[in-house]
């Protein structure tokens, strides 16, 4: 697929870290499954991915954690 950001890169599987921040908490997720730009490094994520990682997140949120570091597994 052709990169929506940079609109000159293809796009190849690989795996990304992803960091979010809500409120006082910070979740690093290592070794999530992505498309990535091979110009720019904008990467991509399933639907089904990206539901996976919110749902990862919303329960380390819930469980008052401050900084949270997981390996992703599908």
């Amino acid at each position: 697929m052709k990169c929506v950001l940079c609109k000159h890169g293809a796009t190849y599987s690989g795996n990304v870290t992803i960091t979010l921040e809500r409120d006082n908490c910070i979740i690093i997720l290592k070794g999530v499954p992505a498309d990535i730009c091979e110009n720019c490094g904008e990467y991509y994520l399933s639907q089904g991915t990206t539901k996976s990682v919110l749902s990862r997140a919303e329960r380390v949120v819930d469980g008052n954690a401050e900084i949270e570091v997981l390996r992703f597994a599908a």
